[in-house]
């Protein structure tokens, strides 16, 4: 069952990207303050490198205005993987990128998704979240494949008070 505003963000191991994988539980990670989590299908996808990713980058500075303490991104890859997609993307220290390599973290937010198109197998639904203190105060999910506007960077900033 897919993770519902008022519920807490489960507590499950993944991986900070930085330094080839740094053990962190969500709670650690995503637990305190005000914090914007999303998730996307996959590192180096061309809808979450050409606009999701690139949108949570660019708009950062307006998120942290806002009252936004942490920026994360988590994606059903390896930490190599997320760790070269950041740089790829440029993300430097404004977002976050947590490797859920087995999908352990996007099962248990009921976001697990087969996507057997182009071989990706077991993914993440795209996906964004304003979560209070470790609880989920918004959520925007995608509703088809590549309709990346219920999880922009822009529909947080609005749902953002």
């Amino acid at each position: 069952m897919t993770i519902a505003t008022g519920e807490p963000i489960p507590d499950v191991s993944v991986l900070r990207a930085a330094n080839g994988g740094i053990p962190v539980t969500t709670a650690e990670a995503l637990g305190h303050g005000r914090v914007v989590l999303f998730g996307v299908p996959g590192a180096f996808t061309p809808t979450c490198s050409d606009a999701h990713l690139p949108g949570f980058v660019l708009r950062a500075e307006e998120l942290k205005a806002k009252g936004v303490d942490v920026i994360a991104c988590t994606a059903v890859n390896d930490a190599f993987v997320m760790a070269a997609w950041g740089q790829a993307q440029g993300v430097g220290e404004d977002v976050v990128m947590l490797a859920d390599g087995a999908g352990d973290f996007a099962r248990a937010m009921g976001m697990e998704v087969e996507i057997p198109a182009h071989g990706l197998g077991t993914r993440s639904k795209r996906y964004a979240a304003i979560v209070e203190d470790g609880v989920v105060t918004w959520l925007g999910v995608e509703a088809s494949p590549g309709d990346h506007q219920a999880s922009s960077a822009e529909s947080v900033l609005a749902a953002l008070v």
